[in-house]
């Protein structure tokens, strides 16, 4: 290193991922990426040790590198699991998983509570298996009836979980809820569901990355220098779902499909048609903000299942040998084209979840239209993400992605007709990361994928 004088210039934005540690190195006042760096997440010593490597690299391709500002994000050690009790499957319960989604967690469990006393034996189940790193307990629109949700926080208590919890349910539940929290670390936010066909997430998705940072980060032990718990400020989904927001402002209705190691996130800003809400079959109203997490397809920890879900039996060995080794990397030209087909497999399939269907059906009234999930027809620009799109072959991305735009068989609600691109240089977490403090570089760093 050749200065630790801080540069007020550039900014090192880092993703600690669950198999790579991303580094890059930010021109604050060009709002481009001068420098980037990649090193296997080293999650059996100290996360840092990978960003140690990543930072000396990005050092001796710029040496302001060695005084800049570091803003980073993480989904290593398993990233953020949230487990989601609400009142009834199909509102509440349904409201708090969306919510989950859409502030960077992996929801492991859901749990209805109504039916159940806080004496119930169940609730000793909670967390048992899937290991949550925070509760999200919501339920009832406020003013209604708050026993189930405070029975809920009961029963939660009672069956031993001792983690924090995010309570996003009823407001006037939350001096009971709050008495029956009292032992545990927790957070009160606005009612995800305030009255019946409104979902609104903003105020717990805070309150989770509020628990996040004070709590999960330093609990899974990544690393024992104080330093890595100041860098973070999000979990990584989150993060890039907020550069996501960063670019529709630009772009216009954007849709983001990141295919990872153990999971294929699709993030979604798309201006809502009131007119459409009609047609929905969705029992919790669609936000213009929505992110899904398929974590039964991904490149690496995922492979078997993905090629399971799909069908592809001919891929079954080549799945295996990416599971069994999370870091594997193609060199061959047929290593290249069954990663291509893994990856197609889950854009494919992560796209349908998240989108939905536009079918006919006849009811009382005659032919009707109607539809579930995220109508994506008329977004202008869908953008591939993950490694396997950023580091390969030309033509990576037709071969990937065009099999989910266009007009599709089965009434799938996919993109007609957007312009295709990759992030290759990392930018949306980049962004995502900047914009707090830096918008103006957040900005600037988005504006080529949405062709400016």
């Amino acid at each position: 290193m050749t200065s630790t004088v801080p540069s007020p210039e550039v900014t090192i934005c880092v993703d600690f991922g669950s198999t790579f540690t991303k580094a890059a190195l930010v021109d604050l006042t060009a709002g481009r990426i001068v420098a980037q760096a990649s090193h296997p997440t080293t999650i059996d010593t100290d996360v840092l040790d990978g960003y140690d490597a990543c930072l000396a690299a990005l050092v001796d391709a710029d040496p302001r590198a060695a005084g800049a500002d570091v803003l980073a994000c993480s989904s290593a050690g398993g990233g953020l699991r949230i487990a989601v009790v609400g009142n009834e499957e199909l509102v509440t319960a349904e409201a708090g998983r969306r919510v989950a989604l859409s502030s960077g967690g992996r929801v492991v469990e859901v749990v209805a509570a109504a039916g159940r006393v806080p004496e119930d034996a169940q609730w000793r189940v909670l967390g048992h298996t899937t290991r949550p790193d925070v509760v999200l307990l919501t339920g009832g629109t406020d003013g209604g009836n708050t026993r189930v949700v405070v029975g809920a926080a009961q029963g939660i208590v009672a069956g031993g979980w001792s983690g924090p919890v995010v309570f996003a349910g009823n407001a006037d539940a939350r001096p009971e809820v709050e008495e029956a929290l009292a032992g545990l670390p927790y957070v009160v936010a606005d009612n995800v569901v305030p009255r019946i066909g409104v979902l609104a997430p903003e105020s717990a998705r805070r309150a989770i990355r509020e628990m996040f940072l004070a709590h999960v980060i330093g609990g899974k032990h990544l690393s024992e220098r104080a330093d890595f718990t100041a860098m973070v400020t999000g979990a990584t989904p989150d993060v890039v779902l907020t550069g996501v927001e960063v670019l529709a402002q630009t772009a216009g209705d954007v849709v983001v499909v990141d295919v990872g190691g153990a999971t294929t996130d699709v993030h979604s800003v798309v201006r809502l048609d009131p007119e459409e809400a009609n047609l929905s079959r969705e029992v919790v109203a669609t936000t213009p903000v929505t992110r899904t997490v398929e974590g039964d397809l991904g490149m690496r920890w995922s492979a078997t299942s993905t090629v399971a879900a799909a069908g592809l039996d001919d891929l079954a060995g080549a799945a295996v040998v990416r599971h069994a080794d999370p870091g594997f990397l193609p060199r061959t030209d047929e290593e290249y084209a069954e990663d291509e087909a893994i990856a197609r497999a889950a854009v494919s399939l992560a796209l349908r979840r998240h989108a939905g269907r536009s079918q006919v059906v006849v009811g009382p009234d005659g032919r009707v239209v109607e539809r579930t999930g995220k109508d994506l027809r008329e977004v202008d620009l869908l953008v591939g993400s993950g490694g396997v799109l950023r580091h390969g072959r030309p033509g990576v991305e037709e071969r990937v992605l065009a099999g989910s735009v266009g007009e599709v068989e089965g009434g799938w609600q996919l993109p007609r007709a957007p312009r295709v691109v990759v992030d290759r240089d990392y930018v949306l977490a980049a962004a995502g990361l900047l914009v707090e403090k830096h918008p103006e570089a957040a900005y600037r760093l988005v504006r080529h994928l949405a062709g400016d």
